[in-house]
């Protein structure tokens, strides 16, 4: 029998507690600086703290969403360029969140790890403090976990949650009728679906990360890691001014399955496909990988990361406010009657 006089440790297991109290210190500065009205509590808790009355509702309705970034973490492993990748987190959950009406109010994040790199860990979550900044909604929680053996070294995986309100009776979509316009908003990106096949083709191609891009002016890597634009704020402006009837934010399945989600019986959306430019990264996969239109249409976003649903006397005003808030918006086609989505025009 082996004598261990000096007993295990968790330490020698593989799980740091120091290191992870050093992360929460690290990390508490980022997630202080997105406070807002509401925020009662910081890290450090058994929970967070929210009150919806002191955020300025009277009858509030929550709305919750959750997501991740998918295999797009690969190419941040990869790169060991870390430091965006938590505002893809964000992005994926309040962009979701807004188009049901829902303003962010708060943000949870899931850090899983095989072993805890402190200061790869904090730029990562100093990335989703940043993207909650930009979002208007504040960090108050979330989970480091360490558990070796699960991931291998170097790997991790990230979890995001997002809590919203609106006042009751404000829910989107609502009012979408035949006629309406379909406003576009320009992706900054792949954003962050589809890139098991974005890897896939990179791969055919012969291509590693640290390559000039075909289609930037950047590395491979860093090119395909541009974050997914956050959509919240001119949304929730648009919404303010009235006449948007329905969002869309273009996520996994595309156009092609994420506009008929807002679209009531009866009613259809028609894409017109000559209403923008397909963008550089899109040209470069559909030729790399031989993808044909409808491919890219129900894998990638092809340029339009979210879609406003407004009515026809509306469209142009909100258009204008839309650009005068920096957004690059496109007339990509109208609502009518029908019960399948159609296409017009080309991208390829």
């Amino acid at each position: 029998m082996t004598d261990r006089r000096n007993g295990l440790s968790y330490a020698e297991a593989g799980v740091d507690i120091d290191a992870g109290n050093a992360l929460v210190d690290r990390i508490k500065p980022a997630a202080a600086a997105t406070s807002r009205p509401g925020v009662m509590a910081g890290l450090g808790g058994f929970g967070g703290l929210f009150d919806l009355k002191a955020a300025g509702y009277d009858d509030p309705v929550l709305v919750a969403a959750t997501d991740g970034v998918g295999t797009k973490l690969r190419i941040a492993i990869d790169t060991g360029f870390v430091d965006t990748i938590g505002i893809d987190l964000v992005a994926m959950c309040v962009n979701d969140l807004v188009c049901q009406g829902a303003e962010p109010l708060f943000f949870l994040d899931y850090f899983a790890t095989g072993r805890l790199d402190v200061e790869a860990a904090a730029r990562i979550v100093e990335g989703i403090a940043a993207g909650c900044h930009t979002a208007g909604c504040a960090l108050i929680g979330g989970e480091t976990a360490e558990m070796p053996g699960m991931y291998a070294a170097g790997d991790f995986d990230l979890a995001g949650f997002a809590v919203g309100a609106m006042e009751r009776g404000r829910a989107l979509p609502a009012g979408v009728r035949a006629g309406d316009v379909l406003l576009g908003l320009a992706s900054s990106g792949v954003h962050s679906n589809g890139y098991s096949l974005v890897r896939r083709i990179v791969e055919v191609a012969g291509l590693s990360w640290d390559e000039p891009a075909p289609f930037a002016d950047a590395a491979l890597g860093a090119a395909l890691l541009e974050p997914t634009r956050l959509y919240v704020a001119p949304a929730l402006a648009a919404l303010r001014a009235g006449g948007v009837h329905g969002l869309a934010h273009i996520t996994g399945g595309g156009l092609t399955e994420n506009l008929p989600r807002v679209m009531p019986d009866g009613l259809t959306a028609r894409v017109d496909l000559n209403g923008w430019t397909l963008p550089g990264v899109f040209q470069w996969l559909a030729g790399q990988g031989g993808l044909h239109e409808a491919e890219l249409l129900k894998t990638f976003n092809a340029g339009i990361g979210m879609v406003l649903v407004v009515a026809e006397d509306r469209a142009g005003p909100l258009a204008d406010l839309l650009v005068d808030l920096g957004e690059t918006v496109h007339q990509i086609g109208t609502v009518e009657a029908g019960d399948t989505m159609r296409y017009s025009g080309a991208l390829l």
